[in-house]
């Protein structure tokens, strides 16, 4: 008789700006147990630095979230938080400041948007008295390299006349130096790691204005106006912030300094320690036992195409449950050029039932993502009493429908 699976691991990202992880968790869920009522299910809400990070950490260490008011991406006040772990630490994460979900689309231009409030997040947990402070990167809306962030710790960057640049990415040409003097002194003494996608670098071909910039709204010009002012940025912050400070021999190129549009390159310079965002963030999870005990691992993101490898949560679940020989279904918003070759994922399944708008495809990304695992597991079940035939059988990539404005 074939084995149906019972005992599932669901282990998604959010959809960005429609489904945080828990949310995601639970409609991936509800979709199993229409299929196997008595299913055991443990959920794995899974962060990757970007929207929910603080959130998460907070629950899952039994910390406690701080609520304050900050600068957003458009120099406009946002309310916002930071977490405060039992052990000391605090968690900036730069989405719930500065993250691509505060722009509105219709104002969407990262040479204007600025990191500002997550330089003053970061003196609110200094001012709270944490002992370390993990910044989680990712789902930025912003392309400043940091300075921003730099500006609020009390840093001064200005032009050759000595007047002050204003925000965003597009003032980081005009930059000639940067003045220290008036750093928060408490950085000195405090531990600051950066959780960030290690693939993402500043400057170059693939330097994050050029790759993430078109997704946040840049136009062509703008792209390359951006990527020359974080060529600047680099070489006076290397001159003038990172000796004695930084533990990066390359601010450019070196790994993670292109988080959050430059962000990690930022923080780099003063000091903080740039690492894998699932190296620092999983860990606290016990992911991999998790995994090891399903029969089925259901990871879901709002995109599944050539990126996932670089980085990205379904692709990291994938390498993890293939460890302990654990078959991997993915659940995308949409299925991109290169969504059937992400090492470790067995099948994907696109969650849009029929071609829709970006307003609707948000709205409903519960429904859909539940109704798409229900249909995807009715599948699996279909394979399993084939037994054998299907074994023989090609892969079949279910892909549903591919149109760019979907769930993200």
């Amino acid at each position: 008789m074939p084995q149906y699976p019972t005992r599932f691991a669901v282990a998604p990202n959010g959809f960005k700006e429609s489904l945080s992880a828990p949310d995601a968790a639970r409609a991936i869920a509800a979709g199993i147990h229409r299929v196997v009522p008595d299913a055991e299910v443990d959920l794995i809400p899974l962060v990757d630095g970007g929207e929910g990070t603080a959130e998460a950490l907070a629950e899952a260490a039994g910390g406690r979230l701080l609520l304050r008011t900050a600068t957003g991406p458009m120099g406009t006040p946002v309310p916002t938080h930071l977490a405060l772990l039992p052990d000391g630490t605090a968690v900036v994460e730069m989405a719930a400041v500065a993250g691509l979900g505060l722009v509105p689309r219709t104002a969407r231009d990262p040479g204007r948007t600025t990191t500002r409030g997550v330089g003053e997040l970061l003196t609110a947990a200094l001012d709270a008295g944490a002992s370390r402070v993990l910044v989680g990167c990712g789902d930025s809306g912003t392309s400043d390299g940091g300075a921003g962030a730099l500006q609020a710790l009390g840093a001064r960057l200005l032009d050759a006349d000595g007047r002050e640049l204003g925000p965003g990415g597009v003032e980081l040409s005009r930059l000639a130096r940067i003045d220290t003097a008036g750093l928060d002194p408490r950085l000195a003494r405090t531990g600051i790691k950066v959780a960030c996608n290690p693939y993402n670098v500043l400057c170059g071909e693939r330097g994050v204005a050029r790759v993430f910039g078109p997704q946040k709204g840049a136009s062509p010009e703008r792209v390359e106006q951006l990527a020359a002012g974080l060529e600047r940025w680099a070489a006076v912050l290397a001159r003038d912030v990172a000796p004695g400070r930084c533990r990066l021999a390359d601010l450019r190129l070196d790994a993670g300094t292109g988080a959050s549009g430059g962000l990690g390159a930022g923080l780099a310079a003063l000091g903080a320690e740039l690492r894998p965002r699932f190296e620092v963030l999983l860990g606290r999870l016990d992911l991999d036992a998790r995994l090891a005990r399903a029969d089925l691992v259901v990871t879901a993101e709002g995109a599944l195409d050539a990126q996932t490898p670089r980085g990205k949560v379904p692709a990291e679940v994938a390498r993890r449950a293939k460890l302990s020989g654990r078959p991997v279904l993915a659940l995308a918003g949409t299925l991109g050029e290169g969504h059937g070759q992400v090492p470790g994922v067995d099948a994907c399944h696109s969650i849009l039932p029929a071609p829709v708008g970006l307003a609707e495809a948000l709205g409903r990304g519960a429904e859909f993502l539940t109704d798409a695992t229900e249909r995807a597991l009715r599948m699996v079940l279909l394979g399993a009493r084939l037994g054998p035939v299907a074994a023989s059988a090609p892969v079949v990539q279910t892909a549903g429908t591919q149109r760019p404005s979907t769930v993200r």
